[in-house]
């Protein structure tokens, strides 16, 4: 019923654990966020679309370590390459080696779409999820993936802002508010 009072204050006012949650997730996020440009955060929206959605298999779950490994390791060759020298980086682990390897061909299918980000770009938000899942893991009590539970957080939200059939990406890359 629309005008239960009770209904339309539990809509206005999310329960107090919600709304804690919500503030751990922006504080986990917010040192990622900082001083990006557009195409950067959207990248980055992106690829945390792509971690949500992200299994290795059935049997190998996916850790905040393997993330920043990934990732890490990803950026670093990138950045490598930058300099004019040809190196792979990879990770220590073997779900880390798979998850960068997923990432890698995530990133070469982007021009598919129309959307080609630079690579220094990418190396700089691929240092960013680094730095969130190590932060996290170190700050947090959370477990082993509490930095990808707050990326699923922020993908969901991400996935809710776009539209119902997205369009072609802008000149720009892809938006985060489509009007």
């Amino acid at each position: 019923m629309p005008t239960c009072s009770y209904l339309v204050s539990a809509r206005t006012h999310p329960p107090a654990v919600e709304r804690r949650q919500h503030e751990r997730d922006l504080h986990a996020l917010a040192p990622a966020l900082r001083d990006l440009s557009e195409p950067q955060t959207q990248l980055l929206f992106l690829l945390f679309t792509f971690l949500a959605d992200h299994r290795i298999d059935d049997f190998v779950r996916t850790t905040d370590v393997d993330v920043a490994e990934a990732a890490g390791s990803l950026a670093a060759t990138l950045e490598t390459a930058e300099r004019g020298l040809i190196y792979e980086h990879r990770p220590g682990t073997l779900p880390a080696q798979r998850l960068a390897g997923d990432l890698k061909a995530f990133l070469a299918d982007l021009p598919k779409s129309g959307w080609r980000p630079n690579e220094r770009d990418v190396a700089i938000v691929l240092r960013r999820i680094e730095a969130g899942a190590r932060e996290e893991l170190k700050s947090r009590g959370g477990g082993d993936s509490a930095y990808l539970g707050v990326v699923r957080r922020a993908a969901r939200s991400f996935k809710a802002s776009q539209p119902e059939h997205p369009g072609t990406p802008s000149a720009g890359g892809p938006r985060l508010v489509v009007p």
